[in-house]
């Protein structure tokens, strides 16, 4: 079974992320099949627009960190976003750079992509959601990068782009996930609705667009593209998946993942994100329930 998988509905693409047995989950397939439907989706001229989504219960609840932190990391590439010391930063560098290439390929797309988001867009999810142009959320729905918390820097950037910096350093600074009512009352997507009228309110807006012929569609999107790259953002990028790498092997980042691997990862997540363990000391922090 195919981790991406794509089909052409009159002018309109459907790309749907296809692991949902694990939530959609990244895994060394996903990225780069991302890619590959985008380019041709980009290549297919009777494609207008693109629609982005995930299968089962959620979007996207970020990477597989069973595979990745929690001990399990099969393949042959024994894990690059966890290495054994000594830690070669270039080697992470190129996983991690390649995987946000792969999901920027939605931003650089000559084509506008609709993302549609329920249930979960998380970490490495969220990343994903915010790379396309437009990006519609279920108002139950939740958004957040909790490895800011620790082992992790979103290395899209995309989070400044769309907030701006005090907005951004709020959720950053916290590791937060907040509703999609919240996330749309903010700034960071284009609108959230009830779950029950996503479907719809997502369809009516690609076939909307579908209606534009493909040249003006792409005009529109290099045009605003551009404002946003001119300020700097593969540079901001860059310095994201260096400091996303260090995050992962810090004291702090080899702690948590020995955490993950002692006790599992959903219990290492849980102390991650209610605060409850001191990654510096690798303990529970005092008064902590």
């Amino acid at each position: 079974m195919t981790s991406v998988l794509y089909e052409r509905d009159g002018r309109i693409a459907r790309i749907t992320l296809n692991r949902p047995e694990v939530l959609n989950a990244i895994d060394d397939e996903m990225p780069g099949a991302l890619s590959d439907a985008v380019a041709r989706a980009d290549a297919d001229p009777a494609v207008h627009v693109m629609l982005l989504s995930g299968a089962g219960r959620a979007f996207c609840s970020g990477y597989d960190l069973k595979r990745y932190a929690g001990g399990e990391r099969g393949g042959g590439d024994g894990g690059y976003v966890g290495q054994e010391m000594p830690w070669d930063p270039i080697q992470d560098y190129a996983f991690m750079w390649a995987n946000t290439q792969h999901f920027m390929a939605l931003w650089r797309a000559l084509k506008p992509v609709v993302c549609k988001v329920h249930g979960l867009a998380l970490a490495g999810g969220s990343d994903i959601a915010l790379c396309a142009d437009l990006t519609l959320i279920a108002e139950d729905a939740e958004i957040g990068y909790m490895p800011a918390r620790v082992w992790g820097c979103p290395t899209t950037a995309m989070w400044v782009y769309r907030l701006g910096p005090e907005k951004a350093k709020r959720l950053l600074f916290t590791g937060d996930r907040i509703a999609g009512s919240e996330a749309a009352g903010m700034g960071l997507v284009l609108k959230a609705v009830p779950a029950c009228a996503l479907d719809d309110e997502v369809e009516t807006l690609a076939r909307r667009m579908a209606g534009v012929p493909v040249n003006q569609l792409a005009m529109q999107k290099l045009v605003i593209n551009q404002a946003i790259e001119a300020t700097g953002l593969v540079n901001t990028q860059r310095l994201a998946t260096i400091f996303d790498g260090i995050t992962r092997h810090s004291p702090e980042g080899l702690n948590f993942r020995k955490r993950a691997e002692e006790v599992g990862w959903k219990q290492a997540v849980r102390e991650r994100d209610d605060g409850s363990w001191d990654w510096t000391l690798d303990r529970p922090i005092e008064g902590s329930d």
